[in-house]
């Protein structure tokens, strides 16, 4: 069979400048990968990939540093928004930001996480929320929900002795220093296109020098979930949107005025 010629002009998708070439290794349906082009699309089309600084934690979000085509760094566990303090102090003039997962972000590194926001840091982070640790093992997390059965929990979390989920996005919004927190999905093309917005505006909030700016990204695991990637995507929508309920949280009215 004779090889297809695509025409450059009829060209509507193709591998963005920012992203490498390596094969992605996420197991089939995670929506790690959606986010991590997303990124790359958005610091592509603002021409500020040679000025970007991502930190990279641990988990599954550590391979960030594979594919998105930018310097990085790897933090300890749940020390990402410290290391990316010490960066933008260091670097005013790059754009720094962390991409971190539920447990990373909201467990371990929560004081990190916290704190950053109430000292206002001109940093970014992109915060991936599967509800379950992904990488090693798939114990219960901060954000997996009343019920939800884990490596951990396997009758379900049971919150009388486990406690309730966090939900990080409403907690930092009631922080003076946060100047843009957004919860989005990943779930389907629509939400996947109002979450390449935020994230340009999370962006964008930094590069203004606007303060600490946060995008929550609900997210798939369907090897953690048990589930197909088509069924992982259903429950999401059915499940976690409901205990995460999608939208602004706090755009500071310097924010609201950028014109993007």
């Amino acid at each position: 069979m004779a090889a297809t010629i695509v025409n450059p002009e009829n060209l509507v998708y193709s591998r963005p400048k920012g992203f490498t070439d390596m094969p992605s290794h996420y197991c089939p349906g995670c929506t790690h990968g959606t986010a991590q082009r997303l990124v790359a699309e958005v610091l592509e089309e603002m021409n500020i990939l040679d000025k970007s600084i991502g930190v990279a934690p641990v988990g599954c979000a550590v391979f960030a540093y594979n594919y998105i085509d930018i310097d990085f760094v790897e933090a300890a566990h749940g020390r990402a928004p410290a290391m990316a303090t010490g960066i933008k102090r260091v670097l005013p003039d790059r754009v720094v930001f962390s991409y971190q997962g539920d447990g990373d972000l909201a467990s371990i590194g929560m004081a990190e996480t916290v704190h950053a926001a109430a000292r206002g840091e001109n940093i970014t982070i992109i915060f991936i929320n599967n509800a379950i640790y992904g990488m090693t093992g798939g114990q219960m997390a901060p954000t997996t929900l009343p019920g939800m059965k884990t490596t951990s929990s396997p009758n379900g979390r049971d919150v009388e002795t486990q406690g309730y989920p966090i939900r990080v996005s409403e907690m930092l919004a009631t922080l003076d220093g946060a100047g843009y927190i957004v919860r989005r999905s990943l779930h389907d093309p629509k939400n996947i296109r109002l979450a390449k917005k935020a994230i340009r505006l999370a962006f964008e909030t930094q590069v203004h020098g606007l303060g600490f700016s946060m995008v929550e990204l609900l997210s798939t695991c369907s090897t953690g979930w048990g589930m197909t990637p088509v069924e992982s995507l259903a429950w999401l929508e059915e499940h976690m949107i409901p205990a995460f309920p999608l939208g602004d949280y706090k755009i500071a009215s310097s924010v609201a005025a950028l014109k993007i």
